[in-house]
């Protein structure tokens, strides 16, 4: 049976963050699947830089079905989680369902990726107390607040998490969450 990915997202998510992991984990040969608050098309969001800007532009992004909704999840059947950034974990870290599919990962140590926003997710499960993330920086204030330690690097590994500031990481953060998904759940 081919190992199974879950991506836990919603409206507003950032394009290029559930995308780029949903291609790249497909094309090393796990199944993957996305996971939003219920099943619908999703609302992804471009977010960009522009001169004279103190903060970035967001834009309509491309739509993308959930293929489930985080109440017909059993977090047993994937072997890590994707938690993409984007505004949707500012909504999402509400939800008590995947709060309990987040929980579940953490508690059995298996792999989790999450980038720019998406520790918004991991700190409302109290998951990142006394651990070393990175994440959007804007968030460093969050992620000291949580109990990290903040790092400004383009990937952070600690144990099983391994954490991205934002979509121009991508190739760093999914090179480390690699290692860490064939050393703790291989392709077979």
């Amino acid at each position: 049976m081919t190992a199974k990915i879950l991506i836990v997202t919603g409206d507003a998510a950032e394009s290029l963050e559930v995308l780029y992991p949903y291609q790249r984990l497909r094309e090393e040969g796990y199944e993957v699947h996305i996971a939003a608050p219920t099943r619908k098309q999703l609302q992804f969001v471009v977010h960009d830089f522009e001169p004279g800007f103190d903060t970035y532009t967001e834009k309509p992004g491309y739509t993308w079905p959930a293929d489930l909704a985080f109440s017909e999840v059993d977090p047993g059947d994937y072997v890590a989680v994707v938690i993409p950034g984007g505004r949707a974990p500012e909504y999402l870290r509400n939800d008590p369902e995947l709060r309990k599919i987040l929980k579940s990962f953490f508690d059995t140590d298996r792999p989790v990726a999450q980038i720019c926003h998406g520790p918004l997710l991991t700190a409302a499960v109290d998951a990142l107390r006394g651990r070393r993330v990175t994440a959007y920086p804007a968030l460093e204030l969050d992620m000291q607040a949580a109990g990290a330690t903040f790092q400004d690097a383009e990937a952070v590994v600690d144990g099983t998490l391994v954490s991205a500031r934002a979509w121009p990481d991508h190739s760093g953060w999914m090179r480390e969450f690699l290692t860490v998904l064939r050393a703790k759940a291989p392709v077979t």
